[in-house]
């Protein structure tokens, strides 16, 4: 959890904002953020979990793809679950006492590193598998197991970078008991850490390798090429669009301290950060439910739990799973690992 998300009313003795403008914006960041944490804490609950045991009672992990999907939601699960007390602490104050506060602040960093991580191994993955499609076949094996080694590897150092916010994350008193780092020197390179492996590391794993696997699915044949594309651009558009104003009002807030004083700049903030929390909610659907297989395994699970019946779809989804079954049969290894994007 970020130490500016709660604010010291001190900062504001000198800003020329209005003493009702912070009042007003006090009464704000109380339930607003608070209540996003919960939508965030419940869609995210429901579809990680979901995704979770689609995994591990109905996919067996037969691809390197498998093994960062099954690590992914696993990450943003426990990431999610932290959520519940941070909004409590929003409402009233921190009351968990100093141990739960340094558990909290450790697990919630270590699974936004370890989601940030997966996400770059997720892309470069699909450069492989796209750009060195039939090599990458042949070794299927190999890269299985590098990618255990890969995702263990990333939990390790995801624990190791969260060290800082362990060990000194603490409760200090700033108008109400509250849960964070308050070091200049460790807020500094905690700032940095996070804008490196949680942001532009990501960022430039998806601008190159989607950049070639564009380039290679346009000089493709096959009917997938068109919906493959649509897909890489929404994974995309949807970092961009969740990530980028956070990581632009927190790289402003470092530089320029006078940001901090402004009511409004606070708002940027806590609104920020919840649209960056919904990649929580929104990495099932597009790293899971987009491919076919783990559709058809969902289709699957709602069959064996007797919801089936009741959704008037079990003609269609048996149709599904034939047609499937045909298609699976015909089509080449490039154009499968294609239609996996």
């Amino acid at each position: 959890m970020d130490e500016y998300e709660y604010v010291d009313t001190r900062l504001f003795n000198n800003s020329n904002d209005s003493s009702q403008g912070h009042e007003d914006f006090l009464q704000f960041s109380k339930f607003f953020l608070p209540c996003m944490y919960l939508v965030v804490f419940i869609c995210g609950l429901l579809g990680n979990s979901l995704v979770l045991v689609i995994y591990i009672f109905y996919q067996k992990l037969k691809s390197l793809t498998d093994v960062f999907l099954m690590n992914l939601p696993l990450a943003d699960l426990v990431f999610v679950c932290t959520l519940p007390f941070w909004a409590y602490a929003g409402i009233h104050e921190w009351v968990f006492g100093n141990i739960m506060c340094k558990t909290l602040l450790g697990i919630y960093t270590l699974n936004f590193y370890t989601s940030m991580l997966i996400l770059t191994c997720i892309t470069v993955d699909r450069f492989i598998a796209v750009v060195r499609a039939t090599k990458a076949y042949n070794q299927q094996a190999k890269r299985m197991t590098w990618g255990k080694v890969i995702c263990l590897s990333i939990w390790v150092t995801s624990l190791l970078v969260s060290l800082p916010q362990i060990i000194y994350g603490n409760v200090l008193y700033l108008d109400k008991l509250i849960c964070g780092y308050h070091n200049e020197e460790i807020s500094t390179v905690v700032l940095a850490t996070q804008m490196t492996l949680g942001f532009f590391l990501p960022l430039l794993a998806m601008i190159v390798c989607y950049s070639v696997i564009i380039k290679t699915l346009l000089n493709a044949r096959g009917f997938q090429k068109h919906k493959s594309l649509k897909i890489i651009f929404l994974v995309v558009a949807v970092f961009l669009l969740t990530q980028t104003p956070f990581n632009l009002v927190k790289l402003i807030r470092s530089i320029s301290w006078e940001y901090y004083t402004k009511t409004s700049f606070h708002y940027a903030i806590i609104v920020t950060e919840a649209i960056a929390y919904l990649r929580a909610c929104l990495n099932p659907v597009l790293y899971a439910f987009v491919g076919l297989k783990f559709r058809k395994n969902f289709w699957k699970l709602v069959n064996d739990i007797g919801c089936l019946p009741y959704l008037g779809v079990s003609s269609q989804w048996k149709s599904s799973e034939d047609t499937s079954k045909t298609c699976s049969a015909s089509h080449n290894v490039e154009a499968t690992s294609m239609f996996q994007l």
